[in-house]
């Protein structure tokens, strides 16, 4: 028992574990082993471990026995999970538009979360503090043509024509994905930024054999692909923007690679739900966009997306959202004195809260204020993280 509680932390809320493994095709082997489990566990594979997340003790004894006896060692120090905060004098007036944009679920919180608990978090609070309009911190929001289509709330604005407000002046860009070039034999895949497919499955059979097909092929072509595991569904994913050669840098044709996926997957018997891809990302404006990537960077353990051409900083495993960043006019000093009402929460391991806000105070953030279990920091412009632990 004491093993077992030392793999496992609380974090946002939920028992959560991550296990290092050797290749996806052995965190697949975990999951295999985990879909029969009863209730909501919810397993991410990837090519260097797996995260697991329980809905009680049970499960996490069940879990670290099933991981120790295939060999996988956990590591409790990297776990976290990034949410999006909304503060507004009426929540109930800006909920209905992100629920629609984003595709989410109503929370118990009175936000709203991504029901496959992929993407971050929404959180909406209530705040009646005056905070002038800046946003300076938006998100990206990716989904199949048609669905994008249809939960359009209004007509578009911008630079690039995807840009919507929420009834606070809020902003998200809502794009509209695509397929894989039209590659053959990849109709089951959608570009929504990364290229996504998602299977639903009839049994737990079905499922562990999914997933099983999926890892090996990719661990055979060398390419780190994105396995999610939900109940009843397998999340196929490459994470932003790696299906195309210039991302990943990897001797892979990874469109052939999805059509050899989806030929596995259609042989058994899984099937397509074009509804369900989803991209989400942030995206800060900076006047001094180093320093502010530099603070991102650290604090959350993220490490540069390595192409010359952007300034993203993602999360080495694949678990959290892209961080994106874009340069604004240093002269608009009006827009760079106006404060954010929409704000990131990471949370973490209540033992590891201390040394996150050490680490960024010592990246150039400052802190704005405590209360028990939260911390909240300032970038060097501004922009507000509330570290939150357990």
């Amino acid at each position: 028992m004491a093993e077992t509680a030392a793999d496992w932390r609380v974090v946002d809320g939920v028992a959560t574990a991550w296990f290092d493994a050797p290749s996806l095709t052995a965190g697949a082997a975990l999951a295999g082993r985990l879909v029969d489990e009863a209730g909501d566990v919810l397993v991410d594979a990837r090519a260097t471990g797996v995260r697991v997340r329980v809905p009680s003790a049970g499960h996490a004894t069940a879990v670290s026995a099933a991981a120790r006896d295939l060999g996988l060692t956990a590591d409790p120090s990297v776990l976290q999970r990034l949410s999006v905060v909304v503060e507004s004098p009426e929540p109930a007036a800006v909920r209905p538009f992100w629920e629609g944009v984003l595709g989410y679920a109503a929370a118990d919180d009175g936000g709203l979360v991504d029901p496959l608990q992929r993407d971050p978090a929404f959180r909406l609070r209530r705040s009646t503090d005056p905070r002038p309009l800046r946003n300076r911190l938006h998100l990206d929001v990716v989904r199949p043509e048609a669905v994008a289509e249809q939960v359009r709330p209004g007509e578009p604005y911008g630079v690039f024509g995807v840009c919507h407000a929420d009834a606070d002046g809020n902003e998200v860009d809502l794009v509209p994905g695509g397929g894989l070039d039209d590659a053959p034999g990849t109709a089951d895949w959608h570009a929504v930024f990364g290229a996504v497919a998602c299977y639903r499955v009839a049994s737990s059979a079905q499922q562990r054999d999914l997933v099983a097909a999926a890892a090996s092929l990719a661990d055979e072509a060398a390419f780190p692909l994105l396995v999610d595991v939900r109940p009843g569904l397998v999340v196929l994913d490459t994470g932003k923007d790696r299906w195309d050669a210039d991302a990943h840098g990897l001797d892979v044709d990874f469109p052939a690679l999805a059509a050899r996926i989806q030929t596995a997957a259609r042989d058994l018997g899984a099937t397509a739900d074009a509804s369900l891809p989803r991209f989400v990302q942030l995206f800060l404006d900076a006047a001094d966009v180093g320093s502010v990537r530099a603070f991102w960077q650290t604090v959350l353990g993220y490490v540069p997306d390595g192409r010359a051409a952007l300034d993203d900083v993602v999360d080495p495993r694949w678990l959290n959202p892209v961080v994106a960043f874009q340069e604004i006019d240093t002269a608009d000093t009006e827009r760079r004195r106006q404060r954010n009402r929409v704000h990131v929460e990471l949370a973490v391991p209540a033992d590891v809260v201390p040394e996150h806000v050490a680490t960024a105070v010592a990246a150039g953030g400052r802190v704005l204020g405590e209360s028990p279990g939260r911390v909240r920091v300032a970038d060097p412009e501004g922009n507000e993280l509330v570290v939150v632990g357990g």
